[in-house]
């Protein structure tokens, strides 16, 4: 799915239930450091990875995930948005 349509989706999602009091987040994920996705690369693609994260030039940790649907939860005022948790990956160079 595209990140247009995810956006789309959230949004639409989010205005048809918030009368049945509903909330809508979307989170689009960087890499993320878990056994899954180190298993599946070796440690220079994770170097190169790293790298393309210019601020804080890592991978993100399943904590700070986890941090995020805990705010996402306790925020009852957040609704229809996505929220990017890339370290600014997808920010131009």
């Amino acid at each position: 799915m595209s990140s247009g349509a995810v956006n789309s989706a959230t949004i639409s999602l989010a205005k048809d239930y918030a009368s049945d009091g509903i909330r809508f987040v979307a989170i689009a994920p960087g890499i993320f450091r878990t056994p899954l996705v180190i298993s599946h690369m070796n440690e220079l693609n994770v170097e190169i990875y790293e790298k393309m994260v210019q601020l804080p030039a890592r991978l993100g940790i399943p904590e700070e995930f986890a941090a995020l649907v805990l705010h996402i939860i306790h925020n009852t005022y957040l609704n229809g948005v996505v929220i990017r948790l890339d370290g600014a990956l997808r920010m131009p160079p």
